[in-house]
């Protein structure tokens, strides 16, 4: 296998090269201006593979900063202000000052057609082609680049959706351009017309800037020797270039996707099946719970805006290395959602001005400045201590040394206190306990702060792995490809026929066979799973409920999935109401590419002459509770061999990332070169000394 898989993030860009089993890892600050400057360079650098699997933040970046495509929109008439009005739900229930995102779409190019389909599929006013014909020769005269249909019932039946499609390739043609064109019956033919509509017009506005990427990135890749390129997907797979450019909104998350995929690879490796992910970047921190299976879901939200298309359940918050650290109008200290990003950076990089969570873990002595980067990229620690004066003043009123590293400490623990309830969200609030969990570290900050979030949640197993640094390039790596296609059923369960499923199911995988098939995969070697959204009669959200391999053999199917999704809703929920008429919503099917099983080559490491020492003996804060620096031993990572134990306080640095052992604490190496951190049995007080 000569693959490689490249994590485009806010700061950082990560390369893992496979190359005939052996791993070869790449850092470099990212290019904010030309992201795949950055990627060509280390493809430069590491020598060109056969294939790529690359995460890109190009869509996710195109919706945070509103930099896609003009779009417009061609709804049903009445319906023009569906994504102005949106939910009526509050996403901080006591903030008086809620403002909603702005449209995508503006309003004078949210264009209303006349025409009606009931909720069975059924016309209740025809489509009237002579308006139709005036409206897209409109819309092909202006400055747009996209347009989204999203007709009212078109899953039920997309005839009208077809129709206007085809108009608007005509009329496009006739004026010499040509338009991006997001339908809904294609994108997400599902109901719910907020998110429908939410969804198709993404998709509409982020798709032409990926287009545009690729189209600069495709050449640069074949000019030295690459032979396929695939991007990354929220849903923990990847696809092929056709669906990319048809279907940029399964972007949206494809770096932290990368991370939790590479995350639960290595964990299962090691022995453990549920983990919590902790993955922080330079930017912010991604986590999410896995329970024996990926935590997929339908929809997840990027800038405020609804993209319910499948992705991993994935919970961020703005708490990364480059999240900058300020006082608010009130004196309290706050840290993020603001980050110094990779230009100008931190202030310790040589070009920041402000104080940044990376600027306080080096006045800590947690980064030690000839480590970092294995010793490429040396930080600037007078440049970070002025930064952090002026935070000093501004908190204490005073700037002198031991006020800087108190205000440091103060900015890792409101970080550290930001990433707690990030992981308190996806756990505890529902229902599960995280001390039932392992922790695994990643991100090229996030083994700096992983035991001591562990410690604050009770947990008592932290995984680092070899490269937690680069771990969602490696989950690119390990990604199967996907395509998952959709069907609206709303029936109930009880008139659910498994003949018609069973057709459903035939046509639905035949679709995904034919989307895999033209992003160059293997249609016969793929593997089918179906699931049903399934809910009880007058609940407003789904739960989906996986159908077993062989259930067409099942002679109680319709019994079978009752009770397991009684059990879904009682686990999640806390109560199943057994009596109660349960509804099926939507029919899911998913097509699977998989990839080989990574395998790696033995590692050629020497044996150690000497036991194991300390590369040196630096000075750090590494408790938690005081920011006195005080002696601690360095290791270098590379130095480590299995069994190797390392009691804390210690530092281990490598070259993607710095573990942080504080005291009370041991990590011990595994045979696959992990760092498993436990806490030490507390320590019994000497006895008394006889009379």
């Amino acid at each position: 296998m000569d693959v490689i898989g490249i994590d485009i993030g806010g700061t950082f860009t990560d390369f893992v090269l496979l190359r005939d089993g052996r791993v070869r890892i790449y850092k470099t600050l990212s290019t904010p201006d030309d992201p795949a400057r950055a990627l060509v360079q280390g493809i430069d650098l590491l020598g060109a593979p056969v294939a790529v699997v690359h995460g890109t933040t190009v869509a996710t970046n195109a919706l945070l900063e509103r930099r896609g495509a003009p779009t417009a929109l061609i709804t049903t008439a009445g319906f023009g202000d569906v994504l102005a009005i949106g939910r009526g739900d509050r996403p901080a229930l006591y903030d008086l000052n809620v403002t909603r995102p702005e449209p995508l779409v503006p309003e004078a190019w949210r264009f209303e057609l006349v025409e009606r389909l009931r909720a069975d599929g059924s016309v209740l006013i025809p489509l009237d082609d002579a308006e139709l014909t005036r409206m897209v020769a409109w819309i092909a005269a202006q400055p747009v680049e996209a347009v989204a249909i999203c007709l009212l019932h078109s899953y039920a039946n997309p005839s009208h959706e077809v129709r206007v499609a085809a108009a608007l390739e005509q009329a496009a043609r006739a004026a010499g351009r040509s338009l991006f064109i997001s339908a809904s019956y294609r994108v997400l033919p599902e109901p719910r017309e907020y998110e429908r509509t939410s969804t198709t017009v993404v998709n509409a506005y982020v798709s032409p800037t990926l287009g545009r990427y690729l189209d600069r990135l495709g050449p640069a890749l074949t000019d030295r020797g690459v032979r396929s390129l695939r991007i990354m997907a929220s849903d923990g797979g990847s696809m092929g270039l056709v669906t990319a450019r048809e279907l940029a909104a399964r972007a949206t998350l494809s770096g932290p996707a990368g991370g939790i995929v590479g995350a639960f690879a290595v964990a299962r490796r090691a022995g453990f099946t549920r983990i919590i992910t902790f993955d922080m970047g330079g930017t912010s921190t991604d986590v999410a719970l896995v329970d024996g299976t990926l935590p997929r879901t339908s929809e997840s939200r990027v800038g405020g805006v609804p993209v319910r298309l499948p992705g991993l359940d994935i919970h961020t918050v703005g708490a990364g290395g480059g999240s900058i650290a300020r006082v608010d109008a009130g004196g309290a200290l706050r840290v993020g959602p603001q980050s110094a990003g990779a230009d100008p950076g931190p202030a310790c990089y040589g070009r920041g001005t402000l104080p940044t969570v990376t600027d306080a873990n080096l006045l800590l002595g947690r980064l030690q400045p000839d480590y970092f980067l294995g010793g490429r990229m040396a930080l600037d620690v007078d440049r970070a201590r002025a930064v952090f004066a002026m935070l000093a003043r501004d908190l204490f009123g005073a700037h002198d040394a031991a006020a800087e590293q108190r205000a440091a400490l103060g900015v890792v623990r409101v970080a550290n206190a930001l990433m707690e309830r990030a992981i308190r969200a996806i756990s505890v609030e529902r229902g599960d306990d995280p001390r039932d969990c392992a922790l695994v570290a990643f991100g090229g900050a996030g083994p700096l702060h992983a035991a001591h979030l562990a410690a604050a949640l009770g947990i008592r197993t932290v995984l680092i792995p070899r490269y937690p640094g680069v771990l969602s390039a490696f989950g690119m790596i390990a990604a199967d490809v996907t395509r998952e296609t959709s069907r609206a059923l709303l029936m109930t369960l009880d008139a659910l026929d498994p003949a018609t499923l069973a057709a459903h199911i035939g046509t639905l995988a035949d679709e995904a066979r034919a989307a895999l098939a033209a992003d160059g995969e293997d249609p016969n070697g793929c593997r089918i799973e179906s699931v049903l959204d399934l809910r009880y009669v007058g609940q407003s959200y789904e739960l989906p409920t996986p159908l077993d391999q062989g259930w067409e053999a099942s002679p109680a199917l319709l019994a079978d999935l009752a009770e397991r999704f009684h059990a879904l809703h009682e686990r999640r929920y806390g109560h199943a109401m057994r009596n109660r008429q349960i509804e099926a919503v939507t029919l899911r099917v998913r097509a699977v590419s998989p990839r080989d099983a990574l395998t790696f080559a033995p590692d050629d490491l020497p044996p150690r002459a000497t036991p194991l020492a300390p590369h040196a003996v630096v000075n750090a804060a590494l408790t938690g509770d005081t920011a006195a620096l005080e002696p601690a031993p360095l290791y270098e990572r590379d130095d480590l061999r299995p069994g190797d134990g390392i009691a804390g306080p210690a530092i281990i640095a490598q070259l993607d990332a710095t573990t942080i052992v504080p005291p009370g604490w041991r990590a011990v190496v595994d045979a696959d070169l992990n760092l498993l951190m436990t806490p030490l049995p507390p320590q019994s007080a000497p006895a008394d000394p006889p009379a």
